[in-house]
């Protein structure tokens, strides 16, 4: 028998009241704070890997190891694309004293140019896609011209969120096309569905070989082209490498074969560059006309938002980007970014860019303008736009 308690009743009649009950269930405001915990956790987790792996692979910290494999090694044999025996890198021979002094006068190439391999750095909103999506051979490439404005074109459209470029110029239709497009494909940074891939390279579209190798990479590949006033690009090619130089002969003197005949002499990369018809007549042999957008180096200053809305439109982009993206600096004389790609503040091109130019003799400009008219105005025709600079 049972003990008993007071009352006569026996433990085994204790109400379920004094019994252990279990907890109740959590209500539904509880539950959905938790979860949303947990999925702030595992977002937090993604993103620092992601931000590991782009650090990892960051250009800086690559100068902490041994350097590169590849500048070491000894020239290996290469297969060119289209099937070609092996053969060793060309190697171009010593400057002989004759043409030393042009080639002083072209200058060494810029720092953007040298380091081709070097992978753009990402900013920190692209860090977090850095393991997403997939690295694709561009759909639009910016081909040209030289001092033309062409890297304040790319920066000015990496603030659209469609747009995803690589910073340095690979440079591989024109000096590295024996290293295949697998090896090219692989400079381009990751891209998701809907975002387009695009490089610059302004020397494209003076190499004879660039158009048949992009259209045998796609005949869809979007062409930009930015155009400045020939005479007024010559000088500013010329003030890059006097920076550089500052020993090379004057600009005058560089100009013409016989300054006394008045005969320009086209050999020079500082004039041949501004030829601009003879140079298109080559792409135009094999993409249309309507898949290239020739864009003004002087509207991208004076009107840069408008511009933009030409590019945007051509690449079939959102139109985003607008005036509330820019802002001019007296001081360089040309627009800046309000808000670079992944940055909150204001952002100029570098001191590279917006240099003085050094006072040239009116004669010599005068005759420059001369000899570049015609070519002007086939320009012109050809591109059903005038640039207005005759």
């Amino acid at each position: 028998m049972g003990q008993r308690l007071s009352g006569g009743r026996s433990c085994l009649d204790v109400p379920g009241r004094l019994l252990p009950q279990p907890p109740p269930p959590p209500p539904p405001v509880r539950r959905k704070l938790a979860l949303l915990f947990a999925m702030l956790c595992v977002w937090l987790y993604m993103f620092l890997y992601s931000c590991a792996g782009s650090c990892a692979a960051a250009p800086g910290l690559l100068l902490l190891g041994s350097g590169s494999r590849a500048a070491h090694d000894p020239p290996a044999l290469v297969t060119a694309p289209d099937g070609t025996p092996p053969r060793l890198p060309f190697r171009a021979p010593p400057a002989t004293p004759l043409a030393s002094g042009k080639e002083m006068a072209e200058g060494p190439a810029s720092p953007e140019e040298q380091s081709p391999e070097v992978p753009d750095s990402p900013s920190p909103i692209s860090s977090f896609f850095s393991g997403s999506g997939s690295k694709q051979l561009p759909q639009a490439i910016i081909i040209g011209v030289k001092k033309g404005g062409t890297r304040a074109l790319l920066e000015f459209l990496r603030v659209h969120p469609d747009v995803r470029a690589v910073g340095a110029e690979p440079h591989f239709f024109d000096r590295s096309y024996d290293k295949g497009l697998a090896w090219y494909r692989d400079l381009m940074p990751r891209t998701l569905d809907g975002q387009i891939t695009m490089e610059k390279t302004p020397s494209y579209f003076v190499t004879r070989e660039a158009p048949a190798r992009i259209s045998a990479m796609s005949k869809d590949t979007k062409l930009i082209v930015v155009v400045r006033d020939p005479v007024t690009r010559a000088i500013s090619d010329y003030t890059q490498t006097l920076s550089k130089r500052p020993d090379i002969p004057t600009f005058e003197s560089l100009t013409f074969k016989n300054r006394t005949a008045g005969l320009i002499d086209t050999s020079w990369s500082a004039i041949q560059i501004g030829i601009y018809a003879k140079h298109l007549e080559h792409w135009l042999r094999h993409f249309p006309i309507r898949q290239m957008l020739f864009v003004s180096g002087e509207r991208l200053i004076s009107d840069p938002a408008g511009e933009l809305g030409r590019v945007q439109d051509f690449l079939g982009l959102k139109r985003i980007i607008t005036d509330k993206h820019f802002y001019f600096n007296k001081t360089k004389g040309f627009p800046c970014l309000k808000k670079a790609e992944g940055s909150s503040r204001p952002h100029c091109l570098g001191k590279t860019k917006g240099r003085t130019h050094p006072e040239i003799d009116r004669e010599v400009v005068r005759r420059l303008r001369e000899f570049y008219r015609p070519f002007n105005l086939k320009f012109y025709q050809m591109t059903g736009h005038d640039f207005g600079w005759d």
